[in-house]
């Protein structure tokens, strides 16, 4: 039997897939960060697999997480979405995908990508933590609160700092995967 890390809920299959196949594994690709980016966002208050059930109906709503079409996104667009029973709908957080859209396409400009922008935060390597139990598990950092504070000078809305470490955790900028986790070996082997 593989040992997970303890927050995880294993009579769900699909959070066991996505901690086994996604979390913390490093994300180069500027369309996931986004994606991960918006589902982070409009995690904000609630739990990881309230969002996570919603990932497909995210995907459709939001035009396959392509920036540049959510960044078109207009009043009317928002308002359908907020007859979405597929995603949340919360208006200040779906205003914000359209925003953060914006934002993130501002950012591949100025940078090339959103990849070279966002893992300069954590000089371009994985922070891999040493977690012995689940009161180890941080929910900010030094580099979330760097990241989040640049983000929210860019313009960019609902990314705090516990959210950016939570997108960090998820795009694997950090690997927060417990010492006894089977996961974070593999990953660290991968890299």
């Amino acid at each position: 039997m593989l040992t997970r890390c303890p927050w995880l809920d294993e009579s769900k299959a699909d959070y066991v897939a996505y901690h086994d196949e996604e979390w913390g594994v490093p994300v180069h690709d500027d369309r996931t960060l986004f994606e991960f980016l918006m589902l982070e966002s409009a995690q904000a208050g609630l739990s990881w697999y309230t969002v996570l059930r919603k990932r497909a109906n995210y995907r459709r709503a939001f035009a396959q997480f392509d920036p540049a079409k959510v960044a078109r996104f207009s009043e009317a667009n928002i308002e359908k979405l907020l007859q979405d029973p597929g995603i949340i709908r919360n208006r200040l957080k779906v205003q914000a995908a359209v925003n953060n859209a914006q934002c993130f396409l501002q950012v591949q400009d100025e940078f090339g990508s959103f990849d070279a922008y966002s893992w300069r935060f954590v000089n371009d390597e994985p922070i891999v933590n040493k977690l012995r139990t689940s009161a180890d598990y941080l929910a900010t950092s030094s580099q979330s609160d760097a990241f989040s504070k640049d983000l929210k000078a860019r313009g960019f809305k609902f990314v705090g700092s516990t959210i950016v470490y939570a997108y960090m955790q998820a795009t694997g900028m950090v690997n927060d995967h417990l010492l006894t986790c089977f996961r974070r070996s593999e990953i660290i082997t991968a890299g």
